[in-house]
């Protein structure tokens, strides 16, 4: 079973003229883009699935140091992200984060607990906490079949890398739905000046909410530019990772990724009942080399995470690709012609 494309043709949302906002995009405008932070993905199309799992790599957990600050945030808390309680207690991420869907989140936690503890770093490791996040993608998948396991698992680590990221149907978004559309995985970040030092803060979503989709603050309901809406997604939920190299500690990056989840709202989520939405965010920078920076300096890192995350979140759907899963039951790509359309009527671009 392969990817329905490798790498997604449609345009992203920096290709339809909308400008960046007060902070330059990166280099890839990625995720990817903060220093030693890769990423991989493992697919399942075909024979009624649409699922996989993604995962975000930091380089330095495989090295000398054994975690990274980090922090979470919880916007409603309907979710199995398995490892929260530990890493909100410590401010510590200690593996790799791995999204996936609902009902495989614990043969990938185990997976990926297996494949660490047979690594010579961890040949001595007592205890470890594996961080994995999910939302439902029951809509276009047999979900029930839990089919990711340590195959997926592996081939995810193993494929992740820096660079460009792949968006859309791939990994952990193969079949989520989001906003009336097909979602998926989306990235994008943002340069900042934190403490007289430029950064880069970046963004990794999982996109499988409900609501109505803005761009640029322009509404595009899907009840209007498509024939067929697709059904409001069973888990209504949203997995959001950041990861930055500015010097902050775990108690701020519990702030930083507040900013996250507020992110959302940009482009027209609900928060519904049912969502699971959930932000993670952990920086590379080593507080060997100094930090934490003092709290009055951190309002621009806040400002450029909402902003990365939400163009996060658009590129999610812009990169979709329509999708038919069992009984015939389909979610569709958001019509470009009919974006870039609006948003030239109101200005946006």
């Amino acid at each position: 079973m392969t990817p329905l494309s490798s790498a997604s043709s449609r345009p992203r949302l920096a290709d339809l003229g909308v400008p960046s906002g007060a902070f330059a995009r990166g280099a890839e405008n990625a995720i990817t883009d903060v220093g030693g932070v890769r990423v991989g993905h493992a697919t399942l199309h075909g024979d009624g699935l649409h699922t996989g799992v993604t995962a975000i790599v930091p380089d330095a957990l495989t090295g000398e140091r054994r975690s990274l600050p980090a922090n979470l945030s919880v916007g409603n808390g309907y979710g199995k992200l398995v490892g929260a309680t530990q890493l909100r207690e410590l401010g510590a991420l200690e593996t790799p984060i791995l999204l996936t869907s609902t009902l495989s989140v614990f043969r990938v936690a185990d997976a990926l607990l297996g494949h660490l503890l047979a690594t010579p770093s961890h040949a001595r490791t007592m205890t470890l906490n594996p961080v994995v996040g999910e939302t439902n993608d029951g809509f276009l998948s047999d979900i029930r079949r839990r089919a990711v396991g340590e195959e997926q698992v592996v081939q995810a680590l193993e494929a992740a890398a820096a660079g460009p990221v792949v968006e859309g149907c791939v990994g952990a978004g193969a079949g989520t739905v989001a906003l009336g559309y097909k979602g998926g995985i989306g990235t994008s970040s943002r340069l900042v000046d934190v403490a007289g030092r430029m950064r880069t803060v970046g963004a990794l979503v999982q996109t499988n909410f409900s609501g109505t989709l803005r761009i640029a603050g322009v509404p595009l309901p899907a009840e209007e530019l498509l024939a067929e809406a697709a059904a409001q997604p069973v888990g209504n939920s949203c997995m959001i990772v950041v990861a930055t190299d500015a010097p902050v500690d775990g108690r701020q990056l519990g702030r930083v990724a507040a900013r996250a989840v507020f992110a959302m709202r940009g482009v027209g989520a609900d928060y519904a009942q049912g969502s699971g939405d959930y932000a993670i965010a952990f920086s590379v920078h080593d507080p060997a080399l100094g930090g934490p920076v003092a709290d009055d300096l951190l309002s621009p890192l806040f400002a450029a995470t909402m902003d990365a995350v939400e163009e996060a979140l658009i590129n999610s759907v812009l990169a979709a690709e329509t999708t038919v899963g069992p009984d015939g039951r389909t979610a569709r790509a958001v019509p470009i012609d009919e974006v870039r359309a609006r948003l030239a009527r109101a200005g946006a671009v």
